[in-house]
């Protein structure tokens, strides 16, 4: 089935195509909604137009932190290229890398997506993109520090957010659970392996606490099914039998109780209790889109207007 329709002005085609954009459509019953729409726009782009920023970002399957709805599609063009199109932002470059493909779509390297998201996101919000990249072995850092051109928009963001980012990590709330104890002076390591006396594996902690024998973990819906509550309760035994304490935190006590967790972590550090220390990662929250604030920045920086937004991914 062809999924993609190129049609003139005034030409009449059936319901089942739906317009992306002027002069081109995609089918109703296309296998992938999204890619279709980005095949009939690469229909009538130039050539040498790809896709990039928080588009190309969603065709990788990176996490995506929460978006306003209405987003445009966005696009890399050539310096002296005019494109200009409803719903469109075309990002005007000197040069441009070779493109990649996805599902048949034309994209910018992993490294340039990332480097045109730093033009408008916070810190967080482009490390959770930069962890699902290097998570999938697409980019290094080697790549994204030379993609930090002097002078570029967003440089220092991209260079802060590299810098804070892993490549072990499982979840989009996980990168947050680690980046609000690293940002109130608590040093974490990501996918600890912990093993018995007879160096019997155990389990794999998201978190541990480096020196003690604490697992901070993020505990996502999938927890509060019946089926994975006794999964986990048989290895929050092993965990305990080896010597170890679990700590699970769910989405609203990332974003919402991040006191709670300073006050677990400063009780295993064996530290005194400075509530102040939290301030690091509200203002860290604060420019990113998990909070109304940092959405509402996006929204004014893009020109989109406020309709909503979707939940991270």
């Amino acid at each position: 089935m062809d999924e993609v329709r190129l049609t003139r002005r005034g030409e009449r085609v059936g319901a089942q195509w739906l317009p992306v954009t002027r002069g081109a459509r995609r089918h109703a019953d296309a296998e992938d909604a999204f890619v279709a729409e980005l095949l009939a726009w690469q229909e009538v782009l130039p050539a040498a137009a790809r896709f990039t920023h928080l588009t190309a970002a969603r065709l990788r399957g990176w996490w995506l932190p929460p978006l306003p709805a209405g987003l445009p599609v966005f696009v890399s063009t050539e310096l002296g290229s005019r494109v200009r199109r409803a719903g469109l932002r075309a990002i005007r470059r000197r040069e441009l890398a070779p493109a990649r493909k996805v599902a048949g779509v034309r994209v910018d390297p992993p490294a340039a997506i990332l480097a045109a998201c730093a033009a408008d996101l916070g810190v967080l919000d482009l490390t959770c993109l930069i962890d699902a990249a290097r998570r999938e072995g697409e980019v290094t850092v080697s790549e994204l520090v030379a993609a930090a051109q002097p002078g570029s928009r967003g440089r220092s963001r991209l260079l802060l957010a590299t810098a804070r980012s892993h490549w072990k990590a499982d979840s989009i709330y996980e990168v947050l659970l680690r980046e609000l104890h690293r940002s109130v002076g608590v040093e974490v390591e990501p996918q600890h392996v912990v093993l018995d006396d007879q160096g019997g594996f155990v389990a794999k902690g998201d978190l541990r606490l480096v020196g003690t024998r604490h697992l901070p973990e993020y505990d996502g819906g999938d927890h509060l099914e019946r089926r994975q509550q006794r999964k986990d309760r048989k290895r929050d035994i092993r965990i305990a039998d080896a010597g170890w304490r679990r700590r699970g935190y769910t989405r609203d006590d990332v974003l919402h109780q991040g006191v709670s967790i300073l006050r677990d972590a400063d009780a295993a550090l064996g530290r005194d209790h400075d509530p102040s220390r939290i301030c690091a990662w509200h203002a860290l929250l604060r420019e990113s889109t998990f909070t109304p604030s940092g959405l509402a920045r996006l929204e004014r920086r893009l020109g989109v207007e406020r309709s909503g937004h979707s939940e991270a991914s």
